[in-house]
């Protein structure tokens, strides 16, 4: 008894420790999910824009923006599905410009980041009526015309359409070859690197179809081994570039639908150059092209008359560094003028052009970054975006009249802003959060007046409060070059005087990223909280390289990726040791995939600062990377080889005295499985310790089922062990 009693004393104590007080896990977190916060999906506005809709069990809803209300139920699926019309749940859905159709998708397949293909189904809202696309077959990119009559989509990697008057289909293209020709769909590296699937659009009148052809026979395979329990493991082939390596041959073509034929667009363009965009304008047959050099930094933008074929070139942009793709371009004034960002200025910012390319004036300017476009109200003469403009920390969204006068902020509070608009601009709805508090969602019309909120996640603010969560607080530190380093920090709760405590940092750090922000931070929120209960101190550095804060800052990095960032990450390790409650004998940094090779790159050549590192699906030489991306910062190898040589982990193993966690998904299409194989083949040479964890099937993002609560008590525990 007296045992007994001895034991629950010790018990009593160490729950009252400071040490030892966490009421958040690992399996509230990873297990059962009890910290996500309530999310309002994204918005389907109907042409109105006083009515949205929502996918809500199986059912189509619409519903009045301004009360909520349920108005009607579109679309019951339940009901198609109950007599086996429907094969499997609806997915996702689209309307045709008239909102007569519905475009159904159901029992979708993930392929890539992007890409899928599924069973696809059309809905006639007049006669309720229900067809099947293409029976029995999963098909990609299924897209209804804009004259409602016709549906385009890829499958076996050609174009069909189907008519919906006569229900007869027609093959577009017919030379598509698996891991050989792709049409109408893009190849790995341009769905991963330039954030796009679908190569294939309709033309404005409904008459022609522009789409990209992706020859990629000279591309090298990559195999990736899966393990499903059978005799033999599943190998799985797909045409990956790497470094220096061939790239698809793309090309545009149009195709005519009255003639059944194609025309391909020729612009005197070098086989290994990129076109990552093709764009009607939407007023007649004009087509937009992009044209980008393989090493990025030169940008043409061609205009084609789609029925003449005429080519004109309206954006000639070069860059000492390299260039951004992006989507922002609007065209207005039915088809006269288009509104394009650059960073020429050394910020990114919006221009008014004509249609001939002739710049008008700039909408924006000023030392900061233009983040987001959302789009013109025409019939207000306004355009709104989002800007970094009051803080790198902090996202706001402002209007600014088509002439560039009378700009105005439409949110004050600190923190980070975004914003849907409803298809007329008359609402939007507002999601708001800080680094301390989950998203809040509320619309206002366009006046800036509040109409209703929406979700405000008070019941997880109040969790934070049960769950003693601590304030994470914004700090900013000069380093030995003068540069200042923005970050933020997570203490323990009650910091005794005079105690050292053990500090997590967390890095990603790529070019353009931005982690230090003041906005929601995810799951990673509370496994932070987690730690810091149980002690740590948690930290986040942005270094050079990083976004928000202009060109020069962002692209200093180029050709020499990881070197700046390396050095601010240890300067950054350094400053917080120079703190008087932080350890600095203990300090360990976590990263994952740019992150994972920034946290490498620390632990080898900080091995002075550094005790612990853990890199999850990191890169270890860029020369094992594909070729958009890595090629944009860094060149080729033959370019470059003292960037690669010096930036590459696998050159430093042995420099590794710390201790070392590294994570892989085998499955990983993105970051291959290579990497970390390489990277162990680098240590046991140089006769390196190192713990390591791979996931058999996992991809970039290892996840599904209990795989991350697996992981993150993989981390937790060596963190505890190693700190």
């Amino acid at each position: 008894m007296l045992l007994r009693k001895f034991i629950l004393l010790i018990l009593l104590g160490i729950c009252s420790s400071g040490h030892f007080s966490a009421q958040i896990s690992l399996e509230k977190i990873w297990g059962s999910y009890e910290y996500l916060p309530e999310r309002v999906p994204g918005f389907k506005f109907m042409k109105d824009g006083r009515h949205y809709t929502r996918l809500v069990d199986n059912r189509i809803e619409k519903y009045d923006l301004t009360t909520g209300a349920l108005v009607e139920v579109l679309l019951d699926a339940n009901e198609l599905d109950n007599t086996g019309s429907l094969t499997g749940r609806v997915t996702s859905y689209e309307f045709s410009d008239d909102e007569e159709l519905i475009l159904l998708e159901s029992s979708r397949e993930s392929i890539y980041r992007r890409s899928s293909k599924a069973y696809f189904y059309i809905y006639n809202r007049l006669d309720e009526s229900l067809s099947d696309i293409r029976p029995g077959d999963k098909i990609m990119h299924a897209t209804v015309s804009p004259d409602g009559k016709k549906i385009a989509y890829v499958f076996e990697n050609n174009i069909y359409y189907k008519n919906l008057e006569d229900n007869t289909s027609t093959q577009v293209s017919s030379d598509g070859v698996f891991n050989k020709i792709i049409n109408g769909s893009a190849d790995w590296v341009y769905e991963e690197e330039f954030s796009f699937s679908q190569a294939f659009f309709w033309s404005p009148d409904s008459k022609m179809i522009a789409y990209q052809r992706f020859d990629e026979s000279e591309v090298k395979e990559f195999i990736m081994t899966n393990y499903k329990d059978e005799l033999y493991p599943e190998y799985e082939r797909f045409k990956y570039p790497k470094v220096g390596e061939k790239n698809s041959v793309v090309s545009v073509h149009i195709y005519d639908l009255e003639s059944k034929s194609s025309k391909e667009i020729v612009l005197d363009d070098e086989a290994d150059d990129y076109i990552p965009r093709i764009k009607w304008t939407g007023y007649g047959d004009r087509l937009f092209i992009y044209h980008l050099n393989r090493h990025q930094n030169h940008l043409q933008v061609f205009s084609v008359d789609a029925s003449e074929m005429a080519i004109d070139k309206v954006i000639d942009e070069t860059n000492k560094y390299y260039i951004d793709i992006t989507d922002d371009i609007r065209f207005i004034n039915e088809g006269s003028q288009f509104i394009w960002s650059s960073e020429k200025s050394g910020y990114n910012h919006l221009y008014l052009h004509m249609i001939n390319g002739e710049e008008v004036k700039a909408l924006t300017s000023g030392s900061f970054d233009v983040s987001e476009f959302y789009g013109v109200d025409e019939s207000n003469g306004t355009l709104y975006y989002q800007a970094a403009e009051k803080s790198p920390l902090q996202r706001h969204i402002y209007k600014v009249e088509l002439d560039g006068k009378n700009k105005s902020c439409i949110d004050e509070r600190a923190g980070t802003h975004s914003a849907q608009f409803s298809s007329t601009f008359d609402y939007y709805v507002l999601n708001y959060s800080t680094i301390n508090t989950p998203g809040a969602y509320t619309i206002y019309d366009k006046y800036g007046k509040l109409v209703r909120q929406l979700e405000d996640n008070k019941a997880l603010g109040e969790l934070q409060v049960r769950e003693n969560c601590n304030a994470i607080e914004f700090f900013d530190f000069t380093s030995t070059d003068g540069t200042i380093l923005n970050g933020y920090l997570l203490k323990p709760a009650n910091i005794e005087s005079g105690k050292k405590y053990p500090v997590l940092m967390y890095v990603y750090g790529g070019p353009g990223s931005q982690n230090v922000t003041d906005s929601w931070k995810g799951q990673n929120y509370w496994w932070f909280q987690m730690l810091a209960q149980q002690g740590y101190v948690v930290a986040c550095v942005d270094n050079r390289g990083t976004g928000a804060r202009g060109e020069e800052f962002k692209k200093m990095t180029y050709l020499n990726l990881g070197f700046y960032e390396t050095m601010d990450q240890i300067e950054a390790a350094k400053y917080l040791g120079s703190l008087d409650f932080v350890d600095s004998a203990r300090i360990g940094i976590f990263g994952w995939s740019y992150g994972g090779y920034m946290s490498s790159l620390c632990i080898l050549k900080g091995h002075e600062v550094f005790k612990a590192a853990i890199a999850v699906a990191p890169v270890t030489n860029w020369k094992w990377y594909d070729t958009i991306y890595t090629e944009r910062y860094m060149r080729t190898e033959e370019e470059n080889e003292a960037g690669y040589e010096e930036n590459s982990p696998v050159n430093f193993a042995h420099l590794l005295e710390g201790n070392y966690l590294i994570v892989h998904g085998m499955g990983d299409d993105n970051v291959h499985f290579q990497h970390t194989a390489e990277m162990v083949n680098a240590l046991v040479r140089e006769n390196k310790q190192f713990d390591t964890y791979f996931y058999p099937n996992r991809n970039h993002g290892i996840s599904g089922g209990s795989t991350r609560l697996h992981l993150y008590q993989k981390m937790t525990d060596f963190l505890n062990e190693k700190l």
